[in-house]
């Protein structure tokens, strides 16, 4: 698959979002695109890991985790569940954990930053909702394209690139 950010924003000018450069990236994959599932939960990740493990291949999750540093939201023991599920990336309004080990895994993984403590599991949260971070409000059912540019959403697939 063959896209620039920098030329879906010039092709499609008022239909992309672009996403602020608020994320760092920490998987291996630099450069991934797919349809949008959310999730949106707060210093708890038991919604991250079921979206993980039910959401087709393909998928971009996208996670609000409204922000917060205190703890990570996704660490390497999940993201092996995106990469043997074929998920093409994460998103997080949060923070990560195992950055070494996130960087040599086949998963797009951007996120606010890093933080060794883990989330609580209670299970608290919402699915399949629309979250707004970054500028952006991310729909279920729409696309992301993320490179080493940035990260545009737009609501239905951009075909000549997709």
């Amino acid at each position: 698959m063959l896209f620039r950010t920098s030329d879906l924003c010039d092709l499609y000018p008022n239909e992309v979002q672009v996403a602020e450069p608020i994320l760092t990236s920490f998987g291996a994959r630099r450069r991934f695109h797919g349809p949008v599932a959310t999730v949106r939960v707060y210093e708890d990740n038991v919604l991250v890991k079921e979206a993980l493990e039910t959401v087709p291949s393909g998928t971009v999750l996208v996670v609000d985790g409204g922000a917060s540093r205190r703890c990570a939201l996704l660490g390497d023991q999940l993201a092996a569940i995106g990469v043997e599920r074929g998920i093409a990336g994460v998103i997080i309004n949060g923070c990560v954990r195992d950055a070494a080990e996130l960087a040599s895994m086949g998963l797009g993984v951007l996120a606010l930053g890093t933080c060794p403590r883990k989330s609580k599991k209670e299970g608290r949260g919402e699915r399949q909702v629309p979250v707004e971070f970054a500028g952006v409000r991310w729909e279920p059912g729409a696309y992301v394209y993320v490179d080493e540019d940035g990260v545009v959403v737009s609501p239905r697939p951009l075909m000549a690139y997709a």
